[in-house]
Parts: C-alpha cells; structure tokens; sequence
C-alpha cells in the first residue's frame, strides 16, 4: 500500500523497518480490520541495505504484499536511514507530520529495547514518542506542511521479545486477541523471503509461540502483547473480572 492522501485512520502503527509491524502486532491488525476500523502502518526506513536482499524495491514490494494481506488502508514508508536512524527533531517532525495528516486516535510503536536485535527498534520508540507529542502542539503549523494540530488519544507500544519473557517497564499490560487472524499474521510475515529464508524458518515458530503463550496467559488461542502508560478504567467491574457471567 502507498499514502493515501488525507485519509483518516483510527489506528497507526509505527516500525523502524518493513516487518518490524507484522511481527509485533500484525494478527492485531488484521483483527481491527476486519472489524471495520481504518488501519494504517508507517515504516520509518526501508531496511536497506540488508544481507539477503537485492535492493530496496524488493523489499518495498514484500511490505506492499504484506499490507495487502492484513488490509490495512495504508502503508507510508519515510525513507529514513537504516542502520543510521536516530532520534532528531527532522525525524520526529516527519512521523508526526503523517499523525497531523491522517489524525488516529491510536498509535502503536516499540517499547523498550530489543535485545540482540537492531538498535533502531529503540530509536524508533523515541521518535515515536516525540512524534505522538509534536502532532498536537500548537503554534508550530510551520513545520508540519501547514497541517492543524492533531491529539492522539492514546499510546499503546509492543515488544519485540522472542528471546526471552521480560517485559519492559510499564503501567500496566494487555493481550489482544488474535486466535481468529493468527495465520493471517504469519502468512503475512512469510512475504519476506529476503528476510527468512528457509534457513531462517524458526522464526516463525518462535513469533507462533509466543503469540499461543501470551493468548493463553489471557484465555485466548493466541495474543499479542501490548504496554500501556496509563491506568485501564472499566464501567463494570463484574463484566471486566466475569464477563461469562455478566447480566444481561
């Protein structure tokens, strides 16, 4: 998928390279979808260069595949610097431009730091946090293309944690439901054949118990694991701690 336009989104989930996404919270996405909620998914570099790739369209075009088989309504790439992408005020104005253009009410991005992984996960979730943040400050429209303001409602970010079970800090935590799009999300991640090559393959076995763990933690077939930074307030305490025996 490409930017479209001005179309607004309920829901933006933000990666520092193609796949970061569909690893993290792809099931979620493809779950929201189908529940009618507009989605989108922002890629701040195209991975390139990477080991097993040819060039950048090549995995431009495994991300473009893998939207259309989540159905997200669009998928921007920033074409920041891999392997080089660092927290700056150019690169937090960039995402939070795309905020003010397609005002979500959520967005989703890294928590923490992704042990043994790239440490442009980490600088991702700085320039998404300064991002959420610049996008509703007024008197600055000069440095958003003239864009109004925008207040993201919420924050939620995701762990990219295959290795081990620790959590990063947070408020409090939550498992999303994926039992129904669990194989949506992991036909979706097998796009990138640049990425995992059959030599490569336990990945998906990895992402897959790690999602039927965190479901079960949760009663569900699968989950996917997300940090909140504010406390969860419900109406109803017995459908929240029983909603198998809630009135109706």
């Amino acid at each position: 998928m490409t930017e479209t336009g001005n179309l607004e989104l309920d829901l933006i989930a933000v990666g520092a390279h193609p796949d970061d996404v569909e690893i993290a919270c792809g099931g979620t996405l493809a779950r929201l979808v189908r529940k009618g909620y507009k989605v989108g998914i922002v890629d701040l570099t195209d991975g390139e260069p990477t080991p097993g790739s040819p060039g950048p369209d090549v995995r431009l075009e495994e991300a473009r595949r893998a939207a259309e088989i989540l159905g997200v309504a669009t998928r921007i790439n920033l074409n920041l610097p891999n392997r080089r992408l660092f927290d700056s005020f150019e690169n937090r104005v960039a995402l939070a431009t795309v905020f003010r253009r397609h005002r979500p009410k959520v967005v989703i991005g890294f928590g923490g730091k992704t042990v043994l992984a790239s440490p442009d996960h980490y600088q991702a979730m700085l320039i998404t946090d300064a991002a959420v943040f610049y996008s509703r400050l007024s008197k600055w429209d000069e440095h958003f293309e003239g864009l109004t303001p925008h207040v993201i409602s919420n924050q939620l970010s995701f762990p990219i944690a295959l290795h081990g079970l620790d959590l990063p800090e947070a408020s409090g935590y939550i498992v999303a439901d994926i039992g129904p799009t669990l194989e949506v999300k992991l036909e979706a991640i097998r796009v990138y054949a640049t990425q995992f090559p059959p030599s490569k393959a336990g990945i998906f076995r990895a992402v897959e118990t790690m999602n039927r763990y965190h479901g079960l933690t949760a009663g569900f077939e699968a989950g996917e694991l997300f940090l909140t930074y504010r406390s969860v307030g419900i109406d109803d305490l017995m459908h929240w701690a029983s909603p198998a025996h809630t009135r109706t």
